[in-house]
């Protein structure tokens, strides 16, 4: 039986890529132009589903295919000491252990988690900080022509205070054209109060990319392709009740290619029964994977909002929000900011607001109709 093409698997490109090539070679040409290249220093920012991990993994293995070593960490509690003293360490160790003994005093053997530790009865012994340890394997790197990236998903201003370490050690490393480059993602409300944060000047230099809705040719290419690849084909009608199934959010490409494909696996071709079912299978599972934990977080006051708008068939004027909710302008602002800065509702215009999930709306409408609510 061939195996599900839209699964993800390792070493294989996610349909949720296609349409995106240009952003990944972009990042490549960076890493081949050497210090100084805007695209060292990238980040890509969308909403839920967008593909901002899928891009992260995505430029890490084209690293990886060029000789560089990579450390990946997300931006929760504790990431500079994570990467301080296990993720380097052990990137330092697995690469060239008795280098790594040579340059340095006062360093004893692995620890417990695999990686190295300062000898702190010595006096003269420095202590290992996120600089440090990047100067050192930098250095090593650099005798073979190759180099470190450091890709951090899901930044927010909450962890501020690391990102300010974290910034402060890349750009000394970019200001000595140090073998470095850094690529980040999180929501783009999030990004934006980063970069406003002062010590935090080279992230509004970095290279910045919104990931948002794919083409409908891409989306179609992204079906077709793993489809034919494996062996099955599939006619344009059925790919089009697909493509327009997935209004181009990136998470559904993939969730509606793998619910299709596992339906009647003995047909040679998809059918058209198949097409639309999987969709509705789709849907249903969008729902649980992203709605149900996007909303857990929303106050009632917040779901209240979402209802109003939902009584909308497109995007909805603030002014009839707040007579629906029977709220003056100030506080419907501020439960605007709110929604936004969640990723669940977006600005379309002056005085205009829609949501900036598909299907969100019609999830809305049949909860809200299910729990007896009036949306």
């Amino acid at each position: 039986m061939t195996a599900n093409p839209f699964k993800p698997s390792f070493g294989v490109s996610p349909p949720v890529l296609v349409g995106r090539d240009g952003l990944i070679r972009e990042f490549v040409e960076g890493l081949e132009d050497g210090p100084g290249s805007a695209a060292r220093a990238t980040i890509y920012t969308g909403a839920r589903g967008s593909g901002k991990t899928v891009m992260l993994n995505a430029v890490e293995d084209r690293a990886r295919e060029l000789g560089w070593l990579v450390v990946s960490e997300t931006a929760s509690p504790g990431f500079v000491e994570r990467l301080t003293h296990q993720e380097l360490p052990r990137l330092l160790e697995s690469f060239d252990p008795k280098a790594v003994r040579r340059r340095l005093t006062g360093i004893t053997g692995p620890m417990g988690s695999g990686g190295l530790k300062w000898d702190t009865t010595e006096s003269h012994a420095p202590e290992a900080t996120l600089r440090s340890q990047v100067e050192l394997i930098t250095d090593l790197l650099a005798e073979n022509e190759t180099g470190l990236l450091v890709t951090l998903d899901e930044i927010h201003h909450n962890q501020i205070a690391e990102l300010r370490q974290l910034a402060t050690t890349v750009q000394h490393a970019f200001r000595e054209e140090r073998q470095l480059a850094f690529v980040g993602a999180g929501p783009a409300s999030a990004i934006t109060d980063v970069v406003n944060d002062e010590v935090l000047t080279f992230l509004r230099r970095a290279e910045r990319h919104a990931l948002g809705s794919v083409a409908s040719e891409d989306v179609a290419r992204a079906i077709r392709t793993p489809v034919e690849e494996s062996g099955r084909t599939i006619g344009e009608d059925v790919l089009d009740v697909m493509v327009k199934g997935t209004r181009g959010y990136p998470f559904l490409i993939q969730l509606v290619g793998s619910q299709v494909w596992r339906l009647r696996k003995s047909e040679s071709e998809i059918s058209m029964e198949s097409a639309r079912e999987g969709v509705a299978d789709a849907l249903r599972r969008l729902g649980r994977l992203v709605y149900e934990p996007a909303l857990a977080d929303a106050s009632d006051i917040d779901k209240s909002f979402l209802l109003a708008m939902a009584k909308d068939n497109g995007p909805s004027r603030m002014k009839d929000i707040q007579q629906r909710l029977a709220i003056g302008a100030n506080f419907a602002s501020q439960y605007r900011l709110r929604l936004i800065a969640s990723e669940l509702i977006e600005s379309t215009s002056h005085g205009y607001v829609d949501f900036a999930l598909p299907y969100l709306r019609d999830y809305l409408r049949e909860h809200a109709a299910a729990a007896g609510l009036e949306p």
